[in-house]
């Protein structure tokens, strides 16, 4: 998920710890618990410290108002509704995305580490926020995982003017020496929220990204906004994907499909799935890192188009960006931050 380059002068740099605790104050006064709070505060923080602005702190306003409109329940909790073999089906009770999304890949996490893979279906939740932290926090732990969400329509099927697909992000995540390999992409070719941020920036998209009122390809992420007419990944491809995620999603949490999602016109009550499999238990594990440092050299080994830069795995750049963001504090834009204080 692209946040594009962020221009020093024009941002604020907020400390980790100031950003989490203003987060909490906001959350406690929203009917939060303080654990619940910590925890929903921690994670749109730790996003934020990981560059994914997006979906931490550019993300909390909007999570703040659909608490307040009624749409997430601060203290629900998910509750356990069938379970078969190596497989469970969850409520989410309408309750935090992201902790009900941790709990999910916790409960993948312990079947598989009994069956060997173990699966979650999660129905009535709401927004996961950034899906490539349970990539991160299964593969911390050793377990690969796959997990996917549906959202409201907002990408026309390939060929269609109107949009019936949810842009139905989708995470792979797997331990890679003492970090990760974590996969995070939207159906869409750019998500909607790194589209938003570039309105807020006032800046143009890095190819095109969908379609103006014109039906002409733009890089304008405020017309494609306008019109929801976003470009699939790999065009018919990146819709016949967003489909069967969708399909799936529904089917195997027992839970709503985009076009019942949809009808509200809010995105909540979304299906989640998220598969665990527990590496431990292949006969040649010790095997495994060996084969995944070979494949991840040779990749490194790629000749860039520009010269001297570096061609990073999926989640690489993650790293670097965590480490700056925490020596320098997190780049916000003042705007934002000042939307955010008046919550307070």
């Amino acid at each position: 998920m692209s946040n594009f380059s962020d221009p020093v002068s024009t941002f604020l740099h907020i400390p980790m710890q100031e950003m989490e605790r203003l987060f909490d104050v906001i959350l406690q006064n929203n009917g939060f618990s303080p654990e619940t709070a910590q925890q929903c505060a921690a994670i749109f923080t730790q996003n934020s410290v990981d560059g994914v602005y997006t979906h931490g702190v550019n993300r909390f306003p909007r999570f703040v108002k659909y608490v307040q409109e009624g749409y997430v329940h601060p203290e629900a909790k998910p509750s356990l509704a069938h379970k078969f073999g190596a497989f469970e089906q969850w409520d989410g009770n309408l309750g935090p995305g992201p902790l009900n999304a941790i709990q999910a890949t916790n409960t993948a996490m312990e079947l598989a580490a009994q069956h060997g893979i173990g699966g979650v279906g999660l129905a009535n939740t709401n927004h996961w926020m950034r899906g490539g932290a349970f990539g991160w926090q299964a593969a911390k732990k050793g377990f690969v995982l796959l997990a996917w969400t549906n959202t409201i329509a907002n990408m026309p099927a390939w060929g269609a003017l109107d949009a019936r697909l949810g842009n139905n992000p989708f995470v792979m995540g797997l331990p890679y020496e003492d970090e990760a390999i974590v996969l995070d992409m939207a159906m869409s070719q750019f998500s909607f929220g790194a589209m938003e941020l570039a309105v807020l920036k006032n800046e143009k998209l890095e190819v095109p990204g969908g379609y103006d009122s014109n039906g002409q390809l733009s890089n304008d992420p405020e017309a494609i906004l306008s019109t929801s007419r976003s470009i699939p990944i790999g065009f018919w491809k990146g819709a016949g994907f967003s489909l069967l995620l969708d399909i799936l999603a529904a089917v195997l949490s027992g839970g709503m499909g985009v076009h019942e999602l949809s009808k509200t016109g809010v995105e909540y009550q979304v299906s989640q799935v998220f598969i665990a499999i527990d590496l431990k238990k292949f006969g040649a594990h010790s095997a495994i890192t060996q084969t995944i440092k070979g494949i991840i050299d040779d990749y490194h080994a790629s000749v860039a188009v520009e010269e001297g830069k570096k061609i990073t795995f999926p989640g690489e750049r993650v790293m670097h960006t965590r480490q700056k963001n925490l020596a320098n504090g997190i780049p916000v834009l003042p705007k934002i931050w000042e939307e955010i204080k008046a919550l307070s």
